[in-house]
């Protein structure tokens, strides 16, 4: 009996801890509408233009130009870029990629994905694609680790055949992101997120006046703000699990104890 009622508080518990974790939403969920995202990119990493998770940014262009755009990024998501290139009628076979540089402007990998693509002579749109890693709350100085802030996607033609130099395309870029949760957690955290202007958006100006040195550059963040970096479902499955030890416990002591220490009274003849 007492074996049945440590069990049955052990899936009681198990089912409260687990509740808020699973009901808690994923940064990008549902897709933000439409109407609100850029028709023109940027040429630049500082003319880039910002976009949200979930938007589908538009833009035309010429063949040969840099395409940039912006968007955030935070600890346990691991962003998705997809791009659409929708040639003329009339081209030559094209080489184009997709690159992605994280807040520090280095380039990060992508896990899989066509990042590079050619399309043939006959092909009126070619579509790439780049997953990265899931981005990490903090990393060692050394390392090339995705951290929680602003990312560029980078849209280029290479190699491309002189006659088809200034042709005109149209390009739609969208970024959804998997939130992978206590699984990709880490024991620290950034200060500030990478993205610009942040080094300077917190001083002072020696003036009388006392404004900000410079504004961020950035306005875009995600949808529930920039985390903390320091908590995940990671604590919650821990404290079910120093829970289900300490009641695994308390059975096993349940079950061999016996019925107690034996009697001393010696046995009537």
């Amino acid at each position: 009996m007492r074996l049945t009622r440590a069990l049955s508080a052990a899936v009681l518990l198990l089912g409260l801890a687990a509740a808020p974790a699973a009901a808690g939403p994923s940064p990008s969920a549902s897709p933000s509408d439409d109407g609100g995202a850029p028709t023109e990119a940027g040429t630049s990493f500082r003319t880039a233009a910002e976009i949200e998770q979930g938007q589908r940014a538009t833009a035309n262009g010429s063949a040969g130009d840099y395409l940039y755009w912006s968007f955030p990024a935070d600890a346990g998501q691991r962003p998705t870029v997809r791009a659409t290139v929708k040639l003329p009628e009339t081209h030559e076979a094209q080489t184009w990629r997709i690159d992605v540089y994280d807040g520090l402007r280095r380039r990060q990998a992508c896990q899989w994905g066509a990042e590079n693509r050619t399309a043939a002579a006959d092909a009126s749109a070619l579509q790439l694609a780049c997953v990265l890693r899931t981005v990490r709350a903090w990393s060692e100085p050394w390392a090339n680790d995705p951290l929680p802030g602003t990312y560029y996607v980078r849209l280029t033609a290479v190699n491309l055949p002189t006659s088809d130099l200034g042709v005109p395309v149209g390009t739609e870029v969208r970024v959804d992101s998997k939130d992978i949760g206590g699984a990709a957690a880490v024991d620290g955290s950034l200060a500030e997120p990478l993205v610009p202007g942040v080094a300077v958006s917190s001083g002072k100006d020696d003036e009388e006046d006392g404004e900000e040195r410079g504004a961020v550059l950035s306005a875009i963040e995600p949808e529930d703000g920039w985390s903390s970096g320091w908590w995940s479902d990671r604590w919650v499955w821990t404290g079910v699990g120093a829970v289900l030890a300490a009641l695994a416990g308390i059975g096993g002591y349940a079950l061999t104890r016996g019925s107690g220490r034996p009697s001393r009274v010696p046995p009537t003849a």
